[in-house]
């Protein structure tokens, strides 16, 4: 168990370059992987049933007793990040498969990696699981409603389709693994050791999917204009999500865990549902997402791990002269 732990620690600290290593090799080998498109949802059941195991009643009620962030974290996100999707297709000019793929990764829930980010920048990682775990529950609800609105000008949603496939694949496997977790909780936490590795893997299967069933659209004119698109819409989660934190005036550590919970999304889930319900380049943008804000996330909590660092250690400085000075 040990030696699994290990190989899930350092998968998690080179999992972006493994990421971008793996879509290489199902571009140019596309074999490797097509096989696993039709199951994509069984992996990421997989990955939200994993996520399940790890929540205990006292995440949810931690909601109960401090609703408001949460449930503003939770408004925010679902606000954000598709209307900001929306613009930049506008903006663009993006069409057909690739606007609705950008939308609908827009209208995902907070992504499962937004947490390991507040934790390594020093946020606040209750509020952070609590806004995830709250934004997937209603993913059944909010994804295909949004999608509707906004990418229903593009192609036709199958709004209740999506309804059910989301209730399944994602609010089913998470209560599982709570259920699970409360019954079981000895061995469930002997499981969540090798949790890490798990949803490791599945990612890494998913994003190899994509790319193999996409390896000849990849780079047209069109799917060119994803990579800034994704960029953008990222980076504009995390400003706005920050700037939305500050607003309602929560403390520092709470900011950071809203700005990873808005501008960070479930592209997994989007991935999914696009080769399950459209064509397999509307996968395109999730799959960039993925890769993408991995490493923005990565830098950001980097940069406000080392900034906080900085900051606590000046503090004391200051501290300790004025103590010097009074005596």
């Amino acid at each position: 168990m040990q030696t699994v732990s290990k190989i899930g620690n350092w998968m998690s600290k080179w999992f972006t370059l493994l990421v971008i290593l793996w879509a290489a090799v199902n571009y140019f080998l596309p074999q490797a992987s097509l096989w696993i498109a039709p199951n994509t949802s069984y992996l990421l059941g997989i990955i939200l049933f994993g996520m399940g195991l790890t929540l205990s009643k006292d995440d949810f009620a931690r909601i109960l007793k401090r609703p408001v962030p949460v449930i503003l974290g939770t408004v925010a996100h679902y606000v954000i990040m598709p209307l900001i999707a929306f613009l930049l297709c506008q903006i663009f000019h993006l069409t057909g498969a690739t606007a609705v793929g950008v939308i609908l990764v827009g209208s995902c829930p907070s992504g499962t990696s937004s947490s390991v980010m507040a934790y390594l920048a020093k946020g606040d990682v209750a509020l952070d699981v609590s806004i995830e775990a709250l934004s997937t529950l209603l993913a059944p609800i909010m994804l295909p409603l949004m999608l509707q609105f906004y990418a229903g000008r593009y192609v036709a949603i199958p709004t209740t389709q999506l309804f059910l496939s989301t209730l399944k694949i994602v609010v089913i496997p998470i209560v599982l693994g709570v259920v699970v977790h409360t019954l079981f909780s000895k061995q469930a936490a002997k499981v969540n050791l090798v949790l890490p590795l798990i949803s490791q893997l599945a990612i890494l299967a998913i994003v190899g999917a994509v790319f193999a069933a996409n390896h000849d659209d990849l780079f047209t004119a069109q799917t060119a204009l994803v990579i800034p698109v994704v960029m953008l819409h990222n980076l504009s989660g995390y400003v706005l999500g920050y700037l939305f934190g500050h607003l309602i005036r929560l403390h520092q550590p709470q900011r950071k865990a809203i700005t990873f919970e808005v501008g960070m999304q479930d592209s997994s889930l989007g991935a999914t549902l696009a080769m399950k319900y459209f064509v397999p380049a509307a996968a395109i943008p999730s799959t960039i997402f993925s890769i993408w804000h991995n490493v923005s996330g990565s830098v950001l909590s980097s940069w406000w791990r080392q900034h906080t660092t900085e900051s606590v250690q000046e503090s004391i400085h200051a501290t300790a002269s004025n103590n010097v000075a009074n005596n």
